[in-house]
């Protein structure tokens, strides 16, 4: 456990939540640079980029309001009882500064940032940006062995190309890093899959490498405990990386992103599926494709960093 109050997020009891300058949860800023960076055990990062996005873009704008809508979380998990500023140091290590007109530099550019943070010892909590952002990050946390993998979203993200030979679009950053050996595809399982589809090509892939899909029909006819108890035999014990795409949930409840698809879990079951990961080997996790200008109220990023707060109690490891 730690005391020292330099992690602890601002209270709302000390500063209205409405005043100071927005910090992923009111936690301090402790870039790269600063002295006391190597401390930190969990670091929550923002990747605004969404140069991976075929149709509807604004998840670039998404890391700025999950921090804004991030100072209403409190410091304890109100049915856990957890309370992870204590159980670990915590801070927000600021913004991968991306390059909008060039996705391979980007790409360099957020697994270098990405990179300190592995050398330091530090678990990341990503805000994004669109699902392309989880590659460049698994090429840090992936490096040196394959990494397992929850993937929550409505869609497989496995396609090969897009428009003629693309290779990296928000629809293909885990076809890319199980290709590259960054993640291990008899490990990792596909949670809430739905909607309309171009072909099979995607899930030719997935069941070609082992890789399980649960599609929303499984979901909602087996239950979040049942589904969840499988995801936890899949990967196992050993390390862990957890990918949140909130078009996983209903755009009944999470309009503002840009793949949205109708017949998704409701909001309470997009923080019960997370709750499910508590004692998993954790060692990053990301919340991505919150789109601001889909939602200019804000509801979907205050689900979005609601689910990054369980994600960051799952993380600490302590058991209910």
């Amino acid at each position: 456990m730690t005391s020292d109050p330099f992690f602890h997020p601002v209270s709302g009891m000390e500063l209205p939540r409405y005043a100071g300058i927005p910090t992923f949860m009111r936690l301090p800023l402790v870039q790269p640079d600063h002295a006391r960076f190597e401390e930190v055990e969990i670091g929550l990062v923002g990747v605004p980029w969404d140069s991976g996005t075929t149709n509807r873009p604004g998840p670039r704008h998404g890391p700025r309001q999950l921090r804004d809508a991030s100072t209403m979380i409190r410091a304890e998990h109100g049915h856990f009882g957890i309370r992870p500023f204590e159980a670990a140091a915590c801070a927000d290590l600021g913004d991968v500064g991306p390059n909008p007109a060039d996705i391979q530099d980007s790409m360099t550019r957020i697994t270098a940032f990405y990179d300190q943070i592995v050398a330091a010892g530090i678990r990341p909590l990503t805000g994004g940006g669109d699902h392309l952002c989880s590659l460049p990050v698994l090429r840090a946390l992936g490096k040196a062995k394959p990494l397992g993998m929850v993937h929550f979203d409505s869609h497989t993200d496995l396609w090969d190309s897009y428009f003629g030979g693309f290779k990296y679009t928000h629809g293909t950053p885990f076809r890319r890093a199980v290709e590259e050996g960054l993640l291990d595809p008899k490990r990792i399982v596909q949670i809430g899959i739905r909607g309309p589809m171009y072909d099979h090509e995607d899930r030719d892939f997935a069941k070609a490498e082992g890789i399980r899909i649960i599609p929303i029909e499984e979901f909602h006819a087996r239950g979040v405990a049942d589904v969840m108890a499988e995801a936890r035999e899949i990967v196992g014990s050993a390390p862990t990386y957890v990918s949140y795409d909130i078009d996983f949930v209903d755009p009944t409840f999470a309009p503002g992103t840009g793949t949205p698809e109708i017949g998704g879990p409701n909001s309470y079951q997009a923080l019960q599926v997370v709750r499910e990961l508590m004692g998993l080997n954790i060692v990053g996790a990301d919340l991505v494709e919150v789109s601001p200008p889909f939602d200019s109220s804000g509801g979907t990023a205050f689900l979005g960093v609601t689910i990054m707060f369980e994600l960051l109690c799952a993380m600490v490891g302590q058991s209910a």
